[in-house]
């Protein structure tokens, strides 16, 4: 078995404890309205939020330090 096929067996049995771990029902209120989702799924967003703000931020960045030369 190779290190790649071994990792990401790993990765996706960690990932899939997670979830089983995770899914009590969770309520978020936020200014007037609120709503409902498991853990691991409201964890999961806040992940992918952060990602694609993060490489908004990226790309801003670069862009700037590229226009000043």
């Amino acid at each position: 078995m190779n290190i790649k096929l071994a990792s990401t067996l790993t990765l996706i049995t960690l990932v899939i404890i997670f979830i089983f771990q995770n899914v009590a029902v969770v309520e978020i209120k936020f200014l007037f309205w609120s709503t409902q989702i498991s853990r691991s799924l409201f964890i999961f967003f806040l992940l992918l939020i952060g990602i694609v703000i993060g490489w908004l931020l990226h790309i801003y960045y670069k862009d700037k330090s590229e226009n000043k030369i």
